[in-house]
């Protein structure tokens, strides 16, 4: 009866290894908490505009290029607490848009040939920010550096796309096209 038990065991072992292996080898995904995406809204002459979230959330599929990247709006901070403010409640409208996101893929990714310095390829998915969700199609720099895979990249938006009013008192303070940067650094999950 004992050598039944651990017969048994053994069979339902064997089974979760051999279910659990190739998901191991094949499928293996990056993950961050605190990346880093900064913006830019600042024209000449005028205060700066700038705000960065080191709070941002993503995941990488090495398997397919899959990216999914999730940053929480109230996340993002201001050199002047009264830009943050405006921004929050005016611009984005943080309470009902709490999160901005990205979904899709690289292009022609293969984490094999990944290297420590980084390369070029081309980042292609739906950005999501005020409510609206829109096609983007950027370029991107990956690489490795020790166990992390590292992607940034530097792409515009314009505040009309997302249906982000900016008042006419304030116009020609805020850039109409929004520069902005994401660094991530992604460990194995």
């Amino acid at each position: 009866m004992n050598k039944l038990l651990h017969l048994k065991n053994t069979f339902f072992v064997i089974c979760f290894i051999l279910w659990s292996l190739p998901q191991c080898l094949w499928s293996q995904k990056y993950m961050t908490r605190t990346g880093q995406i900064t913006f830019q809204a600042s024209v000449p002459t005028f205060e700066p505009i700038k705000a960065t979230n080191q709070g941002t959330t993503a995941i990488l599929d090495t398997q397919n290029g899959e990216l999914a990247v999730l940053a929480l709006v109230r996340g993002f901070r201001f050199r002047v607490a009264l830009m943050e403010e405006h921004f929050n409640e005016n611009y984005i409208e943080s309470d009902t848009y709490p999160k901005t996101s990205f979904r899709g893929k690289i292009v022609d990714f293969d984490v094999s040939k990944l290297m420590d310095n980084l390369q070029k390829f081309t980042l292609q998915g739906v950005l999501s920010l005020h409510g609206v969700n829109q096609n983007i199609e950027i370029p991107v720099l990956v690489g490795t550096q020790g166990e992390q895979i590292k992607i940034m990249t530097d792409f515009s938006v314009r505040s009309e796309e997302y249906e982000i009013e900016i008042p006419k008192l304030v116009r020609k303070q805020i850039a109409e096209v929004v520069k902005i940067s994401v660094d991530l650094s992604m460990n194995p999950k």
